[in-house]
């Protein structure tokens, strides 16, 4: 028979509780599209409830916010007016509906456009923390589990 150490035990549940998911509650889902000549944006969470009263806006090249372009209507809809400035390049867009509600697009624009069929959403930006967390959590249990074992076999 298997037998697992409390700790062990332990650390594999701070692993587990560490270790991102994507709850359905709160994942926003976002899409662009040109209606009309302009450029909307529809954001609805996984549930299809429309992310109402979400606040749209562009983030630094640092990942901080930048300009605000607007809250989505009730409907989960925005129309998008980019700043006139932005004619070349990439800038990333962020869907706000507050934490653990948001979602990240990066947006290529050539000529003042946003090339649609170039648009890639983004990772949560501090997932990369809590698999590090959960890593190390790990490998600091296991390592106590080991330390317990030695000493219990020394005395």
């Amino acid at each position: 028979m298997l037998r697992i150490s409390p700790l062990l035990a332990l650390g594999l549940a701070a692993v587990n509780m560490a270790v991102p998911r994507q709850a359905a509650a709160h994942a926003i889902e976002s899409s662009l599209h040109y209606l009309n000549g302009s450029l909307e944006l529809s954001s609805s969470f996984s549930s299809g409830e429309p992310a109402k009263d979400a606040v749209v806006r562009l983030l630094k090249a640092d990942g901080s916010p930048g300009q605000e372009l607007g809250r989505m209507g009730e409907d989960g809809r925005l129309a998008l007016t980019l700043p006139p400035d932005l004619r070349n390049g990439r800038v990333d867009l962020q869907v706000d509906g507050g934490p653990g509600h948001r979602d990240y697009l990066e947006l290529p624009v050539r000529n003042g456009q946003v090339q649609l069929d170039q648009v890639s959403e983004q990772p949560h930006r501090h997932q990369g923390l809590f698999q590090w967390a959960g890593i190390t959590a790990l490998l600091g249990s296991a390592g106590l589990v080991v330390s317990v074992r030695r000493s219990r076999r020394s005395s």
